[in-house]
């Protein structure tokens, strides 16, 4: 649900393969699954020794770490729709007529200075990421900030909450601990977005649920649970079919 401390905190190499190497396991940053070093891992009657098993694990799950990343919000991106469109097609092979043909968007040339722009957006990207980690070396007073989830919407303002933040709402609306009831839900953006992220994680990942077990979670939240139910597909949360038959948490 969310994307992991792992995965901000990896380097430009671990986060092109989709996995980091620890001491006993390798770890995918895109969703945490772990693959014990030393083993072997028969699927479909072939056998992988643990790297290898990992890079199908990325491959079967996520498709490629270029589709994980490509699907994440453009608040996280920092890309447009066009230019997300662009990269996908860039990524499947396409030329540049054929792109053009297929967005139906100027001319061939049109396309290459969209090359050009993106381009420089990439040196853009380096100049700033190193300015980053040579100013981790010094601030001494940056907070940490919680991780965004995969699904986050409408980030902004209300996203900028530090660990110190989160705890102390979880302290003023859970008075009996984040296991218990919610005293009552905030009116303050970002203190919602607190709440939720200690309500979602009563919810199984994976699981698919129905109205009517959504609502008995809830209750156990917070009387006024339509309203709990609301806000955590408003916010990225909990995902449905349009007919309410079946929710789930959003991965």
């Amino acid at each position: 649900m969310e994307i992991s401390e792992l995965f901000w905190n990896a380097d430009a190499n671990q986060l092109r393969q989709g996995y980091k190497e620890e001491k006993e396991v390798f770890v995918c940053l895109l969703c945490g699954e772990q693959v014990e070093k030393g083993l072997i891992y028969p699927e479909d009657n072939v056998l992988y020794e643990a790297e290898r098993y990992m890079k199908r694990h990325i491959e079967t799950e996520h498709g490629s770490v270029f589709h994980y990343l490509i699907g994440l919000n453009k608040k996280l991106t920092g890309l447009t729709d066009h230019q997300n469109s662009l990269l996908r097609l860039f990524y499947e092979g396409k030329n540049d007529a054929e792109i053009q043909s297929e967005l139906n968007i100027g001319s061939a040339s049109t396309i290459r200075n969209h090359r050009f722009v993106l381009k420089e957006k990439e040196r853009q990207a380096k100049i700033f990421l190193t300015m980053m980690e040579l100013l981790k070396e010094k601030d001494d007073h940056a907070p940490t900030f919680l991780p965004l989830h995969k699904n986050a919407t409408m980030v902004d303002d209300r996203y900028n909450i530090t660990t110190e933040e989160q705890q102390e709402v979880e302290k003023k609306f859970f008075l009996a601990g984040i296991d218990g009831p919610l005293v009552k839900f905030p009116k303050k953006e970002k203190q919602k977005l607190a709440t939720l992220r200690v309500i979602i994680k009563r919810f199984e990942l994976e699981r698919i649920y129905s109205e009517k077990e959504i609502n008995e979670v809830l209750k156990n939240v917070y009387a006024d649970f339509v309203t709990l139910r609301r806000y955590l597909i408003e916010y990225g949360f909990l995902d449905r079919k349009d007919d309410g038959s079946a929710y789930w948490v959003k991965n």
